[in-house]
């Protein structure tokens, strides 16, 4: 395994960035869906504790991709064909058209997609599902039993289910990415594993896997059977559901960290469906008999997969109508949404808080990570693209006042300063006109003289000068915002500029024109 791990990485590449973010395509090699076919079937086929959903996208967009380099079409028809490649490989592998397609427009294309991107994405789909009900029936990814919501008191239980999937989501993400650092030596102090070769590692996680399974046996392979087991007799000892969740989690890290190929689509659906099981049976424990019809274990197991999923991979919409066309059972789409939305919100508002991401593709299994062009970025430093020319006002300016002088001066977005000159808030001009129409309506007069100080963002995302860029993207990109203020290191109330995602971009483009330029002259 170890050895088929080093093929792949050291003569196919650890990820597709250069298949994603090249003007013109580079070659590839069209052995490298076998390599990847060979290393993933070797790594399930022994009993790592991963499932086939992560080798299988990146398979599908690495042909995309061989298409792409056929054809020499461009960029973003490159993209296309990438994400066209992604949804057939989940359509046909869980026999779920749907959520396939919105795998790929959630996670591999992005938000940013146009209507041709969808039509492709949707024809791919649609192809992949026909050949794939033809050869093996209509049936999907495994059966579920029937769904019936008990009664209308269920919808608070749901919501919990969903609080608490965000807890265990976080906890399985954070899992992954710990263990792929002790694995690559980031770790120090605790079994440091810089001593291992890398070519070992894989061997190093198997048998780790292999001993946990001497106890729980369960935790081997994708885990279809399990889950099924589950959902069609939820009743298991809490104590077993309880070993199941906590082991799954583990061993999933480690096959990840170790290197070992697979997903974790289905791990996450495993944990998710002993999570549901473990909630619905506290429920028939604490709940007397005849207060409250619920519905039986089973029933949460199935919403907990979604949730879990959901909040693990940040594809809410891929989540939810997986599940759906698992189930073609339209009364499971409530619980469904009550438990993913409350998962992935809480998901987000810890990422935020923790300045943190989810999982990134590489980090589910599916290199196309765009790391090159961030190994670049990353050597930038925030004091090269940020920039002095920003507006700034003084916290004690009324509200009309600050209002005309944004429009005057043609800005969306003023810093708000104290008596001290230390940043005190942000303001918009949708902020500003917010609050002048409201006081207008509710008083039928001008608005009063209220000042910034009232009105402005106080809780404020920033960067460090010293920071590199890399960590002020991925702040704006948690909370999807367009432009940060930059402060100085010994102290988070200074400006010293302002920081814009058009800059960053420019930066990224000339930083990697810089390099690869670099690279063709020696």
């Amino acid at each position: 395994m170890g050895l088929i791990r080093w093929l792949y990485k050291d003569f196919f590449g650890d990820d597709l960035h250069s298949l994603i973010s090249n003007r013109r395509v580079q070659r590839i090699s069209p052995l490298r869906p076998v390599v990847k076919m060979l290393a993933a079937s070797v790594s399930l086929g022994t009993g790592a504790s991963l499932g086939p959903e992560g080798p299988t996208v990146e398979i599908g967009a690495t042909l995309g991709a061989i298409l792409g380099q056929l054809f020499h079409v461009s960029k973003e028809r490159y993209r296309l064909l990438l994400g066209a490649g992604a949804a057939a490989a989940v359509a046909a592998g869980f026999n779920a058209p749907m959520a396939g397609v919105f795998f790929a427009l959630e996670v591999v294309i992005g938000v940013s997609f146009s209507t041709s991107a969808a039509s492709l994405v949707l024809l791919s789909a649609f192809v992949s599902s026909l050949i794939s009900r033809c050869a093996f029936g209509g049936h999907p990814a495994f059966e579920l039993p029937a769904y019936k919501v008990a009664s209308h008191w269920e919808w608070i239980f749901y919501l919990g289910l969903g609080v608490i999937a965000s807890v265990v989501s976080i906890a399985y993400t954070q899992g992954i990415k710990i263990a792929r650092d002790w694995f690559q030596g980031k770790i120090h102090g605790v079994l440091n594993l810089m001593w291992v070769p890398r070519a070992l590692h894989p061997a190093l996680g198997g048998v780790s896997v292999g001993l946990v399974a001497l106890q729980v046996p369960q935790i081997l392979g994708v885990g279809y059977s399990t889950v099924e087991a589950i959902l069609h007799d939820g009743r298991f000892p809490l104590s077993v559901l309880c070993l199941l969740l906590v082991a799954k989690i583990a061993m999933t890290a480690i096959s990840l960290g170790s290197g070992l190929v697979g997903g974790v689509f289905a791990p996450a659906m495993f944990i998710g469906a002993t999570l549901g099981a473990i909630y619905g049976n506290l429920l028939e424990l604490i709940i007397p008999s005849g207060w409250i019809e619920i519905a039986p274990p089973a029933a949460y197991a199935m919403v907990g997969m979604a949730a879990v999923l959901a909040g693990s991979v940040k594809a809410p919409m891929t989540a939810l109508l997986l599940l759906f066309e698992m189930t073609q059972n339209y009364e499971i789409i409530l619980p469904l949404m009550v438990a993913v939305g409350a998962s992935v919100w809480l998901v987000e508002q810890f990422n935020a808080r923790k300045s943190v991401q989810g999982l990134n593709l590489q980090e589910m299994g599916i290199n196309m990570q765009k790391q090159n062009d961030m190994d670049v970025l990353s050597a930038v430093s925030i004091a090269q693209v940020m920039h002095q020319s920003y507006l700034t006002l003084p916290a004690e300016m009324p509200v009309l006042e600050a209002g005309l002088t944004m429009l005057h001066s043609k800005c969306h977005t003023a810093l708000v300063l104290d008596e001290c000159e230390q940043l005190e808030g942000i303001v918009t001009l949708d902020d500003i006109r917010r609050h002048v129409f409201h006081e207008s309506h509710d008083s039928h007069q001008a608005c009063p003289l209220h000042k910034l100080r009232d009105i402005c963002t106080a809780e404020i995302i920033y960067a460090s000068v010293d920071e590199p860029v890399t960590k002020a993207l991925e702040r704006m990109a948690i909370r999807g915002l367009t432009q940060l203020p930059v402060v100085a290191p010994d102290n988070d109330r200074r400006v010293v500029g302002v920081l814009e995602r058009e800059r960053i971009a420019l930066a990224c483009n000339l930083a990697v024109f810089q390099s690869r330029f670099q690279d063709s002259l020696n």
